[in-house]
């Protein structure tokens, strides 16, 4: 293909793109008040827990500006409509780059595709799950003793859930990177049973640093599973490795047979020669 048959097809690709996201927020848009349910029930719920052990806290999801509701429900609309359409053009971005892979390289990163998506979910599924209890623990820092109402922005508390549900997300697709330097032979296995330790304490950290609550329940949450999710890459790379060498042996004795074989016609070539020049 030439330059602008491939600016035409990303074009294409493009046009595709945007028709499902836009048609998935247009429907999203309709159901805006499910959806506003669905995204403020964490902040509902831990309300309600703050109440077991303050009930003199208020908290209160407020809409400040006339036009913030016009705006939040685009934004949810927005949103919905691009979690939605993922499948759509998540394909459109295979599609255009599938034609230049190699076949080994079109299977791998089919896998990485098809294992990446799950795997963001779950992260943000429980991002979303654990917002409660997050919640909870900063409002719980509301001075003793004092008539203070929390009055939260809903876009803010919007922002600040979105932002804990990728990066919930993101951390859970580190042992997918893991398992890919491993294939493309960056990573092996011995080396990361030998600095599994570390990559071990850098998940705490990482999960110390992301978390915005500052309690140890939280940052358990997040990470632990991504510790789960490292020692399974690591057993998938042992076996990816075992594999690699399984391949390297064959292809050893392949090559060894042929050199044999070649060997073996050159003797007789040889010989035969040898044999007419004594008859000569």
């Amino acid at each position: 293909m030439t330059l602008f048959e491939h600016l035409a097809e990303l074009r294409y690709r493009l046009v595709i793109c945007v028709l499902a996201i836009l048609a998935a927020s247009i429907v999203a848009f309709i159901f805006n008040g499910p959806l506003v349910s669905l995204l403020t029930r964490p902040y509902i719920l831990a309300g309600e827990l703050v109440k077991e052990t303050r009930p003199e806290i208020k908290m209160e999801l407020i809409l400040d500006g006339v036009t913030s509701p016009f705006t939040v429900s685009l934004a949810i609309a927005g949103l919905a409509g691009l979690v939605v359409s993922s499948p759509v053009w998540l394909y459109q971005v295979w599609a255009f780059i599938v034609p230049g892979l190699l076949a080994k390289e079109k299977k791998w990163s089919l896998i990485v595709v098809g294992a990446a998506v799950p795997l963001f979910l779950v992260g943000v599924s429980m991002g979303y799950f654990i917002m409660p209890r997050a919640v909870a623990i900063l409002v719980g820092f509301t001075p003793e003793d004092q008539q203070l109402t929390n009055l939260q922005g809903l876009p803010a508390f919007l922002g600040f859930m979105v932002r804990l549900m990728v990066i919930f997300g993101l951390a859970f697709e580190v042992p997918l990177f893991i398992v890919m330097l491993n294939v493309v032979g960056v990573l092996p296995a011995k080396m990361i049973s030998k600095y599994r330790a570390y990559i071990i304490f850098g998940m705490f950290v990482f999960a110390a640093i992301a978390t915005p609550t500052p309690d140890a329940f939280t940052m358990l949450l997040l990470a632990l599973p991504m510790t789960v999710l490292v020692i399974l890459s690591e057993a998938i790379a042992y076996a990816l490795d075992r594999r690699k060498g399984k391949l390297n042996k064959s292809e050893d004795s392949v090559d060894h047979s042929v050199d044999d074989d070649a060997a073996l016609r050159a003797l007789e070539a040889e010989e035969s020669g040898t044999t007419s020049d004594e008859k000569k």
